[in-house]
Formats: C-alpha cells, sequence, structure tokens
C-alpha cells in the first residue's frame, strides 16, 4: 500500500474513535508496526494527528457518542424505594476481604450507603459510585481506564486489554435495562461492550433489577439465563418471572421494604 492511501486510513481511522492503537492500524492497513509508527510521527511532525502512547488520536479528537438510555440524575429517582431495598440485600451477600465488581447504575449505586461498614476491594466503572466510597468508606477502589460518559456517568474503555483483565472478583453486582426469557438486556452495544468484559472476571453474576425491568425489552441481549447467578428484585415480582428464573436455576431474593418488614416482626 502507497503512503498517501495509508495515510488516509490512518486518519480516518483516528475520527471514528478517540485513540486508534498501532495494533489497530497494522491490522487495518496490513503493514508492520515499524511502517505504522512511522506514519505516525510523520503525521504527527504535520500536526494531521496526534501521537500518543500505543497509538495516535485526532488532532480535534470526535466528541464521544451518548450512551442509549436516560441520564443517571433521571433514574435516580424512578422507584427509589425499590432500589434502596435490594441494594441492601445485595450488600448483605458480601464478606469482609471479598474482591467484587460494581457495575454502573443507580441500584448498584445504592450499595453504597451500606459498603460504608463494610472493608471489601471493588472494582467500578462507575464514577458516582468510586467517589462515594473514597469520600465515605475504608474499602479499596480500583477503575478502569477509559472515557467518562457525563450523563450516565460511567467509565467506558475503548482498549480490548485494559485492567479488567487482570482482576478477579467474587462476585459482580450489576443492574440492567430489562430481564427476559432471552437473559440480559441493555439499550447501548458500548455497554454490552463493557459489561462483557467485566462479568468474565466473577465466579457469580448478582442481578440487581427492580419488578418493572422485567417488562422492558431491547434487542440487544448481553447475556442468557443461565450465565446469571442471583436475581434480587422487590415484591412486585410476579409469579410468571419467578418461574421463568426458578426453571433457568437462577437464585431469586425477594428485598422486602421497609412497611413489609415492620408487618412481619409485629
Amino acid at each position: 500500500m502507497h503512503e498517501t492511501e495509508r495515510h488516509r486510513l490512518i486518519l480516518s481511522a483516528v475520527q471514528e474513535r478517540p485513540i486508534v492503537t498501532v495494533g489497530e492500524l497494522v491490522a487495518l492497513t496490513e503493514t508492520s508496526e515499524a511502517t505504522i509508527r512511522r506514519d505516525i510521527a510523520t503525521l504527527d511532525k504535520q500536526k494531521r494527528l496526534r501521537r500518543v502512547r500505543g497509538g495516535a488520536e485526532a488532532i480535534t479528537p470526535p466528541p464521544l457518542p451518548g450512551l442509549a438510555g436516560r441520564p443517571f440524575a433521571v433514574n435516580q429517582t424512578i422507584n427509589a424505594e425499590e432500589k434502596q431495598v435490594i441494594a441492601r440485600e445485595a450488600v448483605a451477600l458480601c464478606d469482609d476481604g471479598d474482591p467484587i465488581i460494581i457495575n454502573g447504575g443507580t441500584t448498584t449505586f445504592q450499595m453504597v450507603h451500606h459498603l460504608a461498614n463494610r472493608r471489601v476491594q471493588v472494582m467500578t466503572n462507575s464514577f458516582p459510585i468510586a467517589e462515594h466510597l473514597l469520600k465515605h468508606t475504608k474499602n479499596t477502589v480500583m477503575v478502569p481506564g477509559g472515557a467518562l460518559y457525563r450523563e450516565q456517568n460511567i467509565i467506558l474503555s475503548p482498549f480490548e486489554n485494559d485492567m479488567t483483565r487482570h482482576y478477579y472478583a467474587k462476585r459482580m453486582f450489576m443492574g440492567a435495562y430489562g430481564v427476559g426469557p432471552m437473559g440480559l438486556m441493555e439499550n447501548d452495544p458500548l455497554l454490552i461492550q463493557a459489561e462483557e468484559k467485566l462479568i468474565g472476571q466473577a465466579d457469580e453474576l448478582v442481578v440487581l433489577v427492580d419488578s418493572s425491568k422485567f417488562e422492558n425489552r431491547s434487542s440487544l441481549v448481553l447475556c442468557g439465563l443461565e450465565r446469571i447467578d442471583v436475581v434480587i428484585t422487590d415484591e412486585g415480582i410476579s409469579d410468571r418471572v419467578a418461574s421463568m428464573l426458578e426453571a433457568a436455576e437462577v437464585r431469586v431474593i425477594v428485598a422486602q421494604s421497609g412497611a413489609t418488614r415492620k408487618t412481619d416482626a409485629s
């Protein structure tokens, strides 16, 4: 491939995503790593792109596409009480010293309050979760590298081999857009890509969803029901949904509201 043609491909690639690695450009142009590094150096000198460690980025990087779904601040106000009791049951599964993953979301965020009296190791891709745990608890906190999506307050990495590949978790806690017979559903392919990597690092997958999520459907399936170990939900779960989960050998924990707990105690 002629140098001019390679340069055109490289410049096109850096406009498509925040950072393009040397390896990706080698595959794209079918040339050697040494050639690509020389091309990047040349284009950097010409101020047509910016050379970064392991690759290149555009001089004016393209804006990050927004993620599908409602902003974090809006989701926090929906079914707030149910999310709080679900999160309480989730933290009850944790023992001091456990390495865990908490995926970003408004239900999983509620776990931070109950983790105040625990000493666990947390990997999270959620900026609000990481910030709260650092400020208000003594838990160990790790975050993956990547770009921060402001509306959802979530960190997503464009790289395949980021630090999540080196973290082991006893459990991963996550929410979802929907849960149905096909499995766990999300509504954005970027979330699917990030969550697949995290799920692969955990022995056990615990899904935190209020009962309204059993009615939601999406064309994007993250994983089948057989990959889910535990679903924690509220008292609104129907017998039909409970039977579906039990048939897939998913353990179902129904979190009781404060009012129900008081009634049971009396």
